[in-house]
């Protein structure tokens, strides 16, 4: 089944951080641009991440650049996203894509961040 599944979601308090993951199955995600999105309740999906096939190009929204990082692991077909000093305005479920020109665009189904006290 050629699937992604996120994890690593949780609430943590302002100021912290958390990793998330994004396993890749059925399909190998080195051929793959790997792009974090984040909805928040009432708000449209925001692209917060990418990082393409060369680890040496990313992308961040400035809302988060400096805090959060992407990364990927092709041995493990995993990709990350480091979130570090997080706020309340971080809430939200994340979502990771995959996507590969000319082919299948994969979805996970997102893992929830609340940043609270």
């Amino acid at each position: 089944q050629l699937q992604l599944v996120e994890s690593g979601g949780g609430l943590v308090q302002p100021g912290g951080s958390l990793r998330l993951s994004c396993v890749a199955s059925g399909f190998s995600l080195d051929e793959y641009a790997i792009i974090w999105f984040r909805q928040a309740p009432g708000q449209e999906r925001e692209r917060a991440s990418c990082i393409s096939k060369r680890p040496d190009s990313t992308y961040y929204a400035d809302s988060v650049k400096g805090r959060f990082t992407g990364s990927r692991d092709n041995a493990r077909n995993t990709a990350y996203l480091q979130m570090n000093n997080l706020k309340p305005e971080d809430t939200a479920v994340y979502y990771c894509r995959a996507d590969r020109i000319g082919f299948a665009t994969y979805w996970g189904k997102g893992t929830q961040v609340t940043v609270s006290s």
